[in-house]
């Protein structure tokens, strides 16, 4: 059976939240999104340990740290680098999946111009993530 996920969404782009919000509000399980703007916002709550998310979906693409930068930092911490981070972006370009890949993500999706197939590419990440065993902090 599905369990709630709670999930940290790093995207600094308004509209693409709502979009990643109003897709998880039509699901039957209810998810808590923890947002952040970027990735410097994300580190900060994430330092504070109060709600370690199950996993983490991020942009590329942002101010102050960008996706990749992000996850540098993140897999250097030796509670937070379990955590499954997916990257949600419009990039296709080819280096930034290898480096991605290497920094140990759990999934590379490419945003999609059709809402329909954005809600299905999102219902099916958070599916498959909400009924895998996750590791507990």
């Amino acid at each position: 059976m599905p369990k709630p996920l709670n999930i940290l969404l790093i995207e600094d782009d308004t509209i693409e939240v709502m979009k990643f919000n109003r897709v998880l509000k039509t699901m039957d399980v209810v998810h808590k999104i923890i947002e952040a703007n970027n990735g410097e916002e994300a580190l900060e709550i994430l330092k504070g340990r109060d709600v370690i998310p199950d996993i983490i979906v991020l942009d590329l693409n942002m101010p102050k740290i960008n996706g990749i930068e992000f996850l540098t930092i993140l897999k250097e911490d030796e509670v937070l680098k379990y955590i499954p981070a997916i990257i949600l972006t419009t990039s296709n370009n080819h280096k930034d999946v290898m480096e991605c890949y290497r920094l140990g993500i759990a999934g590379y999706i490419i945003k999609p111009l059709k809402y329909d197939e954005y809600v299905f590419r999102i219902k099916k990440l958070i599916e498959y993530w909400s009924t895998n065993e996750l590791i507990s902090q």
